[in-house]
């Protein structure tokens, strides 16, 4: 697949991971999200490079990403979502959202999923909606994995 990159509003929102900064990306994952608080460096590597990706630079600069993990065939998993604080109301999230869910082979895929504490409405807008049968889904679910005990995830 051939990588993409727009310009919005002065900022580069692209698929092509040669100009992403997963040292960037662990530092706001470790210690911003509340998903993957105290994340070691080599996991967050080992999911960027196993991974779709999309990131958002500002002056060559990451100030956003989100990844799907993918066979790229039937199944999707939205995860890691984010764009900086400083870089936030500009709707950047939300092209994100656009490039990559009008990737032909995205829309060709039976079932995109995520999880999400606070971002429902945003996603609302591109088709997601609770799970229809959640009696079909189960988990194993590690919280506190990285050592964080506040984790929201629960």
């Amino acid at each position: 697949m051939e990588p993409i990159s727009i310009i919005h509003d002065g900022y580069t929102i692209t698929t092509d991971k040669t100009q992403m900064q997963p040292e960037t990306i662990h530092r706001w994952l470790s210690t911003e999200s509340y998903w993957s608080k105290n994340i070691p460096f080599d996991l967050v590597k080992r999911a960027f490079d196993h991974s779709y990706c999309i990131g958002v630079l500002k002056d060559g600069q990451q100030v956003g990403y989100a990844r799907l993990i993918t066979d790229h065939t039937t199944f999707a998993y939205l995860a890691d979502v984010y764009v900086e604080e400083a870089h936030r109301g500009k709707g950047l999230s939300k092209k994100m959202m656009e490039v990559l869910l009008e990737r032909d082979w995205v829309k060709g895929l039976r079932r995109v999923m995520l999880a999400t504490l606070d971002a429902h409405q945003l996603y609302a807008q591109y088709g997601f909606k609770e799970i229809a049968l959640p009696e079909r889904l189960m988990e194993i679910n590690r919280p506190v994995i990285y050592g964080d005990n506040n984790n929201p995830c629960k």
